[in-house]
C-alpha cells in the first residue's frame, strides 16, 4: 500500500502503532553544545518533528537542550537515539541507555536502536531493547544496518518484532531485496546518508530532475526516498540546508523517474559494511 506524503509534520505507523514523522534531522558529526542545540532549534522552527542521534555521537545532551530551548512541546517531537556496539550485551545496554536518557533529560524515548549488529551480542542487546520497550521506558524499538541474514537470526527470538531498521540508502546501495523483506515483516525501512555525502551533486539523472522540478538534487533523493517508502534523516548544520532538505512537498516523481534513480544502484557503499565493521 502506497504510504501517503503531505506534509513536513506527516507520519507513519509504526508495527505498534506510533507515529513516526517521516522526515527527520540527523545530527551524526555535529558538535555538542552550540552547533547541534542551534541546528535542532533551526530543524523544529521550520517544522521538523523527527530527531535522530545516537550514543556515540556524544551530543545527545545539546540534542536535549535543543528540544528544550524550541519552545515545542516535548510530546510532538520524535526522539531516536542508538546504543553503541561497546555498550552491547543485556545489562551495559540497560545502563547505557539510562545515560542516554540523563544527557537528553527525557523520560520516555521515541525510538531506541541496536546502532550496528555486534556478532555474538545483538540477541542480548535486543532483549534489553524488549525491556525497556515492555517497561514503557521507550515507545518503539528497532535496529541499525541489520542485512536480512542478521534479521533472519534475530527474529526466531525475538519477543517484539523490530519496528524500524535503519539503514544506508541512496541511489547506489538501494538494496530491493532488504527493503522487501523488511516490508514483509513489518519493518520500517529508514535511511542515513541519504545524500550521498555530498555526491548526489555528481548524479546527472538527479541533477536533470533537479532543473525539471526546479528542485536541488538534495530534495529529488529526499522525494525520491519519501516515495519510496523510506524514512529520512538527511543531516545538516547549516539552516538554510535545513530548511531546503524539506522543501519536498510540493512536487512528485513520476513511477519511470522512481524507477530511474533505482537504475543507478551500484550495490556500493559509502560508508561500513555492516559484516565487517562491528568489532
Amino acid at each position: 500500500m502506497e504510504k501517503k506524503i503531505t506534509d513536513i509534520k506527516g507520519t507513519w505507523p509504526l508495527a505498534n502503532g506510533v507515529e513516526i514523522p517521516y522526515l527527520g534531522l540527523g545530527v551524526w558529526q555535529a558538535e555538542d553544545g552550540a552547533e547541534v542545540v542551534q541546528a535542532v532549534k533551526w530543524a523544529l522552527e521550520a517544522g521538523y518533528r523527527h530527531i535522530d542521534t545516537a550514543a556515540v555521537y556524544k551530543n545527545e545532551a545539546g540534542v536535549g537542550q535543543g528540544i528544550r530551548e524550541s519552545g515545542v512541546p516535548r510530546e510532538e517531537v520524535f526522539v531516536t537515539s542508538k546504543v553503541w556496539n561497546t555498550d552491547q550485551g543485556y545489562d551495559s545496554t540497560l545502563r547505557a541507555f539510562d545515560e542516554s536518557m540523563r544527557l537528553l533529560e527525557l523520560d520516555v524515548l521515541d525510538l531506541y536502536l541496536i546502532h550496528w549488529p555486534v556478532p555474538g551480542k545483538y540477541k542480548e542487546t535486543w532483549r534489553a531493547l524488549e525491556q525497556l520497550y515492555a517497561d514503557g521506558r521507550v515507545r518503539a524499538i528497532g535496529v541499525s544496518n541489520f542485512l536480512q541474514h542478521h534479521l533472519e537470526d534475530l527474529l526466531p527470538d525475538a519477543q517484539v518484532k523490530p519496528m524500524v531498521d535503519q539503514l544506508e540508502f541512496h541511489p547506489w546501495l538501494v538494496q530491493p531485496g532488504l527493503q522487501a523483506y523488511c516490508r514483509q515483516h513489518g519493518i520500517q525501512y529508514q535511511a542515513w546518508s541519504p545524500l550521498m555525502q555530498g555526491k548526489v551533486f555528481e548524479q546527472d539523472v538527479v541533477n536533470d530532475l533537479a532543473a525539471k522540478y526546479g528542485k536541488s538534487p538534495a530534495q529529488i533523493l529526499v522525494r525520491w526516498d519519501l516515495q519510496r517508502g523510506v524514512v529520512t534523516i538527511p543531516k545538516s548544520v547549516k539552516r538554510a540546508h535545513i530548511i531546503s532538505n524539506a522543501a519536498v512537498f510540493d512536487f512528485e516523481l513520476t513511477a519511470d523517474e522512481l524507477a530511474y534513480i533505482d537504475s543507478l544502484d551500484r550495490h556500493e557503499r559509502l560508508g561500513p559494511d555492516p559484516d565487517v565493521f562491528p568489532k
